[in-house]
């Protein structure tokens, strides 16, 4: 069963967490962070990122790479049941949203463009994302 909570209580995790700004906007209502903006996009060490709303593990950073798209890419989730892929028809268009399994927070999408080993590229909005480093004990 997901993590479920109120707006408010939403709200005031992500202000306790310090997450940035659009962070409520971005994981609860589906909103994106204009590209090239989030701290993530950027940002190559090595270690894991997790889901701010309720700190699933969803990526490693070994699996992150420059898609030049202005978002963090990864070719590979963390593992196959962290991600639950949704249809997305907003906007005019047919997309697959990706959202956190455990909280539903809403991550960004997935397309057929990444690299190998799979070929997807998960595009993924920092404001979705914390970073743990690998000297925090993580592996």
């Amino acid at each position: 069963m997901k993590i479920q909570k109120t707006d408010d209580q939403w709200r005031d995790l992500l202000q306790a967490k310090h997450a940035e700004p659009v962070a409520f906007e971005v994981t609860r209502k589906a909103a994106t962070e204009r590209p090239f903006t989030g701290k993530y996009e950027d940002h190559w060490a090595p270690g894991s990122y997790h889901c701010i709303c309720c700190e699933a593990k969803l990526f490693d950073a070994s699996t992150k790479f420059d898609a030049g798209c202005g978002w963090p890419s990864f070719h590979t989730a963390a593992d196959a049941s962290a991600i639950q892929e949704n249809r997305d028809t907003s906007h005019g268009m047919v997309r697959v949203e990706t959202v956190c399994a455990q909280c539903g927070a809403h991550l960004g999408h997935v397309f057929p463009d990444g690299p190998a080993p799979t070929g997807l590229r998960y595009c993924m909005n920092s404001a979705s994302l914390d970073f743990v480093p690998n000297d925090a004990g993580n592996t």
